[in-house]
């Protein structure tokens, strides 16, 4: 959560990290790890994300022009 240009905690991640520092070491650093693994993953397709919006915006803007030649076809229903 941020307030103003600061970052603070909120609530709820505080109070699950409370109970974390009751686990034993070797289960908080296994926390500690999937904590982090989650952040990086999540870091990571966001960056990947963002890079193909170009690549997609292009891929839209094609399939749009397809479309509205008529080059397209109706979907098929089941």
């Amino acid at each position: 959560m941020n307030v103003g240009s600061e970052t603070v905690m909120t609530k709820a991640l505080q109070d699950a990290f409370n109970e974390a520092e009751k686990l034993p070491e070797a289960e908080q650093d296994q926390l500690a790890a999937a904590i982090r693994a989650e952040i990086e993953t999540d870091g990571a397709f966001e960056a990947r994300l963002s890079a193909s919006q170009d690549a997609l915006g292009a891929l839209a803007d094609e399939a749009l022009a397809e479309h509205r030649s008529g080059r397209t076809l109706p979907p098929v229903r089941p």
